[in-house]
């Protein structure tokens, strides 16, 4: 089926939250979602930089625009580096979910509190955010706030313990100055809990989508 972006995921979980946000942001276009759970249990156990990952990674993205996608967006963090310089066919554009969270985040002040559910995705988010502050001429400081205990929760389906415990953790954190991102797509929902205490944190779904409509739009105009 033809389509006009396409997300790259490594959990089913995503897909509905995704699917709303583009029937609100853009209910004109056409989406496809891919789901490829093997390439985030790959990236923990081989590490996200082992180059046949890697390549596995390029691959996948590009398949997701084979339907003639001219966006295709990775929403998993861990595995996002790779999946942003994939070539995709017909001179399509690759994209992370999170990198318009991380040229927000830079410009927010000098410290970043980077929230994580997995230790696999510090290195590559920390590092989107170093190239993002790199491009914006920012020096910036990031601390790492790994939530270990948080994603047993998210594998055994209970949503509602996963966000608390990040919640939780966030809120016992140093956050006084600087930005709060909250690294992976499924910590989202945190974000509204954290406003609640008074705590502004940055997520990537709709700041991405928005980011994904764009180029397309823009290709569109070509």
């Amino acid at each position: 089926m033809p389509h006009d972006i396409a997300f790259l995921h490594t959990s089913p979980v995503h897909v509905p939250t995704f699917d709303t946000l583009m029937r609100e942001l853009a209910p004109d276009l056409r989406v496809a979602h891919v789901v490829r759970e093997d390439l985030l249990a790959d990236a923990q156990t081989e590490g996200a930089d082992s180059p046949p990952l890697v390549a596995r990674i390029r691959q996948a993205m590009s398949d997701a625009a084979t339907g003639g996608a001219s966006v295709v967006v990775c929403t998993c963090s861990t595995i996002g580096g790779s999946a942003e310089d994939a070539d995709l066919p017909g001179g399509g554009h690759a994209t992370r979910i999170d990198r318009a969270m991380a040229d927000q985040a830079v410009g927010r002040g000098s410290k970043v509190l980077l929230v994580a559910a997995l230790r696999s995705t510090v290195a590559p988010t920390a590092a989107l955010l170093q190239s993002s502050a790199d491009r914006l001429g920012i020096s910036i400081e990031i601390e790492p706030l790994v939530v270990a205990d948080a994603w047993p929760h998210f594998q055994a389906g209970r949503l509602g313990d996963y966000i608390t415990a990040i919640v939780d953790a966030v809120a016992q954190a140093d956050v006084a100055a600087g930005a709060v991102v909250l690294a992976q797509a499924s910590m989202a929902p945190a974000a509204e809990r954290l406003a609640e205490r008074g705590i502004k944190a940055l997520t990537s779904p709709r700041l991405g989508v928005a980011h994904a409509v764009a180029l397309h739009r823009r290709a569109s105009l070509r």
